[in-house]
C-alpha cells in the first residue's frame, strides 16, 4: 500500500511514494524551466509544469517497481500563490502562469493602497496587499490582456493555483477544485467565512464563475484518470500548500507548535489553533489546513531570501563552487568577526514588508575573509527566523517552546546550533527530512484510512537531530541581535534617487 505525494515546487516536482510506516519507499526530482518575459517578471509553463510531474511520478514508481495499482491515494503540495488560467472546456493555458516571485503587479498594489483598500483585504484575508499574492496577478492580467478578460467574463476560463492544475490534469478535466490552505493565498478568501468573497473578488477584478470550488485539505478531491495518469485510478485525497503541508509533516498539531523551513527563503510557520488572529506586525494569517469542516489556522513569516543567498556566493561573488561547501568554509572561523549580511535582494519580507530594502554587508575589516562572509551568511539565516519568531510570540502570548526545522539549510548543524543559541529552545530536525512532501502523503492517507487519527501520524513523527542552547553564549548572542537589527535599519534606509 503506497501514498503518492506530489510536490510540485518552483523550479521542478518531486514525487515521492510513502509506505504505512511513513518511510521512504522511492522518489525522483524533475526540473523544468524558469521563463523571464522582463526584469521582475517570472513565469512558468503549465503544460511544462504536468509534464515534468508525469515524468517524475513515473520514474518514482518505476524505481522501486511500484504498479500502477499498488497506490492507494495520492496527495499534492504545491509551490503556492503562482496562477494558472486555462481553457474549461479544452483544458488549454490560455498564458504562462504567473509565478508567486513575479512583481508585475506592484503598481496594482500601490493604487489599491492609495485608494484605501488595504485594511479591509488585510481583515478579511489575513494577508498583507503584495505582488506575491495571486489577487493581484490575475487584476494585472484582466487590465492587460483583453480577450483573457473577455473569455474570463463569458465564464469559459478556470483559475487555480498549480494544486488546482493538477488535480485538473490527474482527473481528466472532471475537477476543478483547491483547498482551503491554498484558497487562503490569492487574496480573495475570506478567512472568517471561509469561502471566497464576492466583494474582494469585485475589487480585484476577477469573476466568480473562474475560482475553483474549495474544499477540505483532508478528503476525497476526486479519482485520478488512467488515461491521463500513467494507469493510476486512485482518489486524491490530501492537498495543501507547500508551508502549510511541511507544519503538518512536522506534526505541528497544537496551538503555539512552530517549524521553519530554511529552502530558497524561509518560512516560518506556528500553528495558532482555530480561530485566526490577525497580525499587527507584518505576518500573515493563513489556514493551516481543514479537516473534517473544521479549520486550523497558522501565523506565517515569509523570509524572502536565506538558501539563495548560498547561490549568489557560489553565482555572484564566486567564493565557493558549490553550495555544500559552505558549512566546510564557515566552520574555519569561530563567528563572523563583526561582520553582518543582510540578504534583502528583493527587499525584505516578515516582519518588515519592505521592498525598497537593499542587501548590505556590513562591519568587514581589512582581517575580513571569505570565510567571515560565509559564516555572516549562515548566520542571516538564523537572525532573520529570530525575527519572525520573536513577532509571533509578541503577537499571540504563546512562548515558543521548540522550533522544527527542513528544507536544504538544516542539514548544517552549525545553522542549527546557532539558531538554538538565539531562541533559547531545542532545535529539532526529525528523520524525514521531505517534510512537505510528507504532509501531502498524510492528509490523503488519513482522509482514506491509511492512517486512523492524528495521534496516530504525531507517534510516526521521529527526532534526527536535537540541538539544545549553548547556554554560555546568552550573552554573545543578545549583542548579536541588537547589531543585526541596527545592520537592517541601515538596509531599509539605503535608498538611491531614481
Amino acid at each position: 500500500m503506497i501514498v503518492l505525494a506530489i510536490d510540485q515546487g518552483t523550479t521542478g516536482t518531486k514525487c515521492i511514494c510513502f509506505d504505512r510506516d511513513q518511510k521512504i519507499v522511492s522518489s525522483h526530482s524533475q526540473e523544468f524551466p524558469q521563463h523571464y518575459p522582463r526584469p521582475g517578471w517570472v513565469e512558468h509553463d503549465a503544460e511544462e509544469i504536468w509534464e515534468c510531474t508525469l515524468q517524475a511520478a513515473r520514474r518514482a514508481l518505476e524505481g522501486a517497481g511500484i504498479s500502477p495499482g499498488e497506490v492507494a491515494a495520492v496527495g499534492i503540495t504545491n509551490q503556492r500563490e503562482t496562477t494558472v488560467i486555462w481553457e474549461r472546456e479544452s483544458g488549454r493555458p490560455v498564458r504562462k502562469a504567473i509565478v508567486w516571485q513575479c512583481r508585475r503587479s506592484a503598481e496594482i498594489c500601490s493604487r489599491y493602497r492609495d485608494q484605501g483598500l488595504e485594511e479591509e483585504i488585510h481583515r478579511k484575508t489575513g494577508l498583507v496587499l503584495d505582488p506575491y499574492f495571486s489577487g493581484t496577478k490575475l487584476t494585472w492580467v484582466m487590465e492587460n490582456e483583453p480577450e483573457v478578460a473577455r473569455l474570463a467574463q463569458a465564464g469559459e476560463l478556470c483559475f487555480g493555483n498549480v494544486d488546482s492544475w493538477l488535480l485538473y490534469r490527474l482527473t481528466g478535466g472532471r475537477v476543478h477544485a483547491t483547498d482551503a490552505s491554498n484558497a487562503s493565498r490569492t487574496l480573495l478568501f475570506n478567512l472568517h467565512e471561509m469561502a471566497w468573497d464576492e466583494e474582494l473578488a469585485r475589487i480585484f477584478q476577477v469573476p466568480l464563475s473562474m475560482l475553483p470550488e474549495v474544499k477540505d485539505s483532508c478528503g476525497v478531491f476526486g479519482e485520478t484518470d488512467p488515461d491521463s495518469f500513467l494507469g493510476i485510478s486512485a482518489p486524491v485525497a490530501g492537498m495543501a500548500g507547500d508551508q502549510q503541508a511541511a507544519l503538518f509533516g512536522q506534526a505541528c498539531f497544537r496551538p503555539g507548535m512552530t517549524k521553519n523551513t530554511y529552502g530558497t527563503g524561509s518560512f516560518v510557520l506556528m500553528n495558532i489553533g482555530e480561530r485566526p488572529r490577525l497580525s499587527s506586525r507584518g505576518l500573515l494569517t493563513t489556514v493551516a489546513w481543514s479537516i473534517g469542516g473544521k479549520a486550523t489556522y497558522a501565523l506565517e513569516g515569509s523570509i524572502f531570501i536565506t538558501g539563495a543567498a548560498v547561490n549568489w556566493l557560489r553565482d555572484g561573488l564566486q567564493i565557493i563552487s558549490n553550495v555544500a561547501e559552505i558549512d566546510e568554509l564557515a566552520s574555519q572561523v569561530e563567528d563572523t568577526g563583526g561582520v553582518f549580511f543582510v540578504p534583502a535582494f528583493v527587499g525584505l519580507g516578515a516582519p518588515y514588508w519592505n521592498p525598497r530594502a537593499r542587501a548590505l554587508l556590513i562591519g568587514m575589516t581589512r582581517g575580513t575573509t571569505r570565510a567571515h562572509v560565509a559564516r555572516a551568511v549562515i548566520e542571516s539565516m538564523a537572525l532573520q527566523t529570530c525575527d519572525v519568531v520573536e513577532a509571533m510570540v509578541e503577537e499571540t502570548g504563546i512562548p515558543l517552546k521548540e522550533l522544527r526545522v527542513d528544507g536544504g539549510a538544516s542539514v548544517m548543524d552549525m545553522l542549527l546550533q546557532y539558531q538554538a543559541d538565539l531562541l533559547g529552545v531545542p532545535v529539532r530536525r526529525p528523520v524525514i527530512s521531505e517534510t512537505t512532501s510528507l504532509g501531502a502523503a498524510l492528509l490523503a492517507g488519513l482522509a482514506t484510512g491509511i492512517w486512523k487519527d492524528l495521534e496516530e501520524i504525531e507517534k510516526g513523527w521521529r527526532v534526527d537531530l536535537e540541538t539544545l542552547p549553548d547556554k554560555s553564549s546568552s550573552e554573545r548572542t543578545r549583542l548579536m541581535r541588537r547589531y543585526w537589527k541596527r545592520a537592517v535599519e541601515r538596509s531599509m534606509d539605503w535608498v538611491l534617487e531614481e
